[in-house]
């Protein structure tokens, strides 16, 4: 038995499939003579030109955070920093094409590394980019997801984004890797799909290709001698209802609205076509990733009017430009902070750029008042009750009076009995939560244990936030990966929580394991899992308690 990190639930049994070989490094003895570098500087440049339009067409026909994360890689691809640096090394050294631009992502690669944080995570983007850019020079395919007869569990040490983003659930069942956390792009897209998956697991490197194994991503279990009836059992277990049963509820009638998670307006049709009650948290970013200046009002408002017109008399919940860390844009972040993470980034960045945050305010006003939605504006990275009053104020301005906050900092989990005297609402960030209060960077395989919402400190945190909220009969919703977890949503709405926001996949599994408890129950499964000493106590305590979980293989 192989364990890691459960990302995505579900059970499947099937041959491994590991991922094609990586593009190998390029030969250094070549010297280039003088006149073939401009060329050979061209060529870089019509190749990495093809590899970025071939993402962005990718990116076109995904939806999502698939067509989200395709963009951001697609910008990589032309990076100003990585194209001048392969150009120095043909130029300047005489490297041959694909040598110059190895070099050059590799040195990027380590930069966004030694900075930590969510920047980190972009050293796959450069690593994925730089193989793609290569193949294209020496005209050998990209490495990849391979393709087999038969479905398959695909292994990797970790899944570049653009792979991940167009993986066939019908082929890929499955997915097993040695890296990644619980927050990186491979767990999100995962759980988007409905495909079972588990991260960071000690040993998976030592898995074969054609092996038989059986995965419960659910319980982080990978079984790399199944027997028969193990097999059998993983093949023929019965699935979770598939649909929303109606409005959230628990089994004596509490309700919990069940939310989704959207980034564009192709996401938002497809929320709404799976039964969501609303929106819990509108990304705004597609609107601005991939540009040099920020959108224009018109062109926000034709954007955020189709995402409204979706959901007509229901709550979307639009969060402003989330800049800043891992979404760095050029009009409104600095390419030099020393921890991004750290940084001036969400609300932040307004400081310096508030003509950003008007010019969205104002579109989301002139789209709201187009539409019958039911809209709501929160602020990210949200730590002080000046921010919050400073935010509100700017809302009122434009008419917009729902205005709430994102919880992502444990100063404002903390401090919620203060903000919310001045937000109507908040909302729990639980991916950033959890790296802020472990000071464990949520894309180190590494600290994969440590970057689990189920710790019991952030989950002390969620309680407070609530409590303090409830002094002012303010609602706090979560909408992190951590909703869209099954055994995870009860313990929240145990804890208060009076919403939960998702991947519209997620939201049968989770309304239906609702259904099955009282509020008390859930109740009674938050101070357990609070009471534990470690996240495998305190989701090995809380799956015992719901046995639907072993019934759905969930």
């Amino acid at each position: 038995m192989l364990r890691g990190v459960g990302v995505s639930p579900g059970r499947r049994a099937a041959h491994v499939a590991r991922m094609a070989s990586p593009i190998a490094e390029p030969a250094s003895t070549q010297v280039l003579p003088e006149g073939e570098r401009d060329s050979a500087v061209e060529a870089i440049k019509a190749a990495s030109e093809y590899v970025c339009d071939d993402l962005l067409a990718a990116s076109s026909r995904a939806t999502g955070t698939a067509a989200n994360i395709l963009a951001v890689t697609a910008t990589m691809a032309t990076d100003p920093a990585l194209m001048r640096a392969a150009a120095t090394h043909v130029r300047e050294e005489g490297l041959i094409a694909p040598r110059a631009v190895w070099l050059a992502a590799n040195t990027l690669a380590e930069q966004l590394t030694a900075l930590g944080g969510n920047l980190a995570e972009r050293a796959t983007d450069v690593k994925d980019v730089r193989n793609r850019i290569i193949a294209r020079l020496t005209g050998v395919p990209s490495p990849g997801v391979p393709i087999r007869d038969e479905p398959f569990i695909l292994v990797a040490h970790d899944l570049a984004p653009a792979d991940t983003a167009t993986l066939d659930p019908s082929a890929v069942i499955a997915i097993v890797t040695s890296g990644g956390g619980p927050t990186s792009h491979t767990s999100i897209l995962a759980r988007s799909l409905g495909i079972p998956c588990i991260v960071a697991v000690d040993g998976a490197d030592d898995l074969v290709d054609g092996q038989l194994i059986a995965v419960d991503g659910g319980a982080g279990e990978v079984h790399t001698e199944p027997d028969a009836q193990t097999v059998e059992k993983f093949q023929q277990t019965v699935s979770a209802p598939s649909t929303l049963n109606g409005p959230g509820r628990t089994k004596d009638g509490h309700a919990v609205a069940l939310l989704a998670n959207v980034g564009d307006p192709a996401g938002a049709a497809k929320a709404a076509d799976m039964g969501a009650e609303g929106v819990g948290l509108f990304r705004t970013e597609f609107c601005f990733l991939g540009r040099e200046t920020a959108p224009t009002v018109e062109e926000q408002i034709a954007q955020y009017t189709t995402v409204l017109e979706a959901f007509p008399h229901r709550k979307v919940v639009i969060r402003t430009l989330d800049a800043g860390a891992d979404k760095p844009l050029p009009f409104v972040t600095a390419d030099d902070e020393p921890n991004p993470a750290l940084g001036v980034r969400g609300l932040r960045t307004s400081w310096n750029h508030p003509e950003v945050l008007e010019s969205q305010l104002e579109a989301i006003a002139q789209a709201a008042q187009a539409t019958d939605a039911d809209v709501h504006v929160m602020a990210p990275m949200v730590a002080t009750v000046a921010e919050t009053k400073d935010f509100v104020a700017a809302c009122a301005r434009y008419g917009l009076h729902n205005a709430g906050i994102m919880i992502e900092i444990p100063a404002s989990a903390l401090r919620a009995k203060d903000l919310l005297g001045e937000a109507t609402f908040a909302s729990v960030g639980t991916n950033d939560l959890t790296q802020y209060a472990l000071a464990a960077d949520r894309e180190l395989a590494s600290l994969a244990s440590l970057s689990s919402p189920w710790q019991p400190s952030v989950l002390d945190l969620i309680a407070i936030a609530c409590e303090g909220a409830e002094r002012h009969g303010r609602p706090v919703g979560v909408c992190g990966e951590a909703a869209a977890d099954p055994a995870l949503a009860p313990v929240l709405v145990g804890l208060g929580v009076a919403s939960l926001s998702m991947t519209p996949r997620s939201l049968p599994a989770v309304g239906a394991v609702l259904e099955t408890l009282t509020l008390d129950e859930c109740r009674e499964l938050a101070a357990l899992a609070r009471e534990a000493a470690s996240v495998e106590e305190a989701r090995a305590a809380v799956r015992a308690r719901i046995p639907v979980l072993e019934t759905w293989g969930l």
